[in-house]
């Protein structure tokens, strides 16, 4: 008698057997999935965090000033670009005067553009514009306090008619964030220590921290320093930087016992 050799799956190789073994393995694979997520996922329930903060206040020691020229309605506008860069020349010549090096002087915008002008409904073209923004970086601001006012007064003497803005910042940006840093922390174990002490919960070692950078130099504009003559008329005069600060805080994830 002829024997037959059939699981509870029926004949191996038939759809509906191989369907079952599939179907077996993927439980199989999600028990096991299930089971090691766990095995990760449950010590982070052992945890507190804990948030430090640390501030380093500053004097910025580095400016930059945003200033440019204008040519409006010139004829052309090879004209206008030819009014511009003679402008330009002469501004950047004045700028470097004043102890500025060649390498802090570079272009931020340029443009040349037709006017049009409206009149009874209709355009006319009356000309045609040429603009460039220059960004002149300012170093050891501190040891002259009326370096930032020399650079803008020698600048509209030379033809600058436009005056953006000033913006502070410091050149050890790196080590304050440092110090801010190492403060943040201190705080933040200051504050666990306290944790531990009024829950009475054994904190253990740091298994894991986070940073976040709060404070930031910001841009500061310049006040009445004028357009067009009224920066050619500008006196060299102490421009305050002022105080500023970063701000660092730092996360501690404790281990609890």
């Amino acid at each position: 008698m002829e024997e037959k050799n059939v699981s509870m799956f029926g004949r191996w190789g038939e759809p509906k057997t191989v369907l079952a073994f599939v179907a077996l393995m993927l439980v199989g694979a999600i028990v096991i999935t299930a089971l090691v997520r766990e095995r990760i996922v449950d010590p982070e329930k052992n945890q507190v965090t804990v948030t430090g903060e640390g501030k380093v206040i500053y004097q910025p020691d580095i400016a930059t000033v945003t200033l440019g020229v204008q040519i409006d309605k010139a004829p052309t506008a090879e004209s206008a670009l030819n009014q511009l860069n003679e402008k330009i020349s002469q501004v950047v010549a004045s700028v470097e005067g004043s102890g500025v090096p060649r390498e802090n002087i570079k272009t931020q915008n340029y443009s040349v553009y037709p006017q049009y002008d409206y009149k009874d409904g209709t355009s006319e073209l009356s000309g045609y514009n040429a603009s460039q923004q220059l960004s002149i970086k300012v170093e050891n601001i501190q040891e002259d306090k009326y370096a930032v006012s020399k650079v803008i007064s020698e600048a509209g003497k030379a033809g600058t008619n436009q005056v953006n803005g000033i913006s502070f910042d410091v050149s050890s940006v790196s080590d304050l964030r440092q110090q801010a840093r190492i403060l943040a922390v201190a705080d933040a174990q200051a504050k666990a220590a306290e944790l531990s002490q009024v829950t009475g919960t054994r904190l253990g070692k740091i298994v894991g921290w986070y940073e976040n950078v709060v404070g930031s130099p910001e841009p500061r504009p310049v006040y009445g320093l004028g357009i067009g003559g009224a920066v050619k008329e500008a006196s060299v005069a102490d421009v305050p930087t002022g105080t500023q600060e970063i701000v660092v805080e730092m996360g501690l994830n404790y281990e609890v016992k």
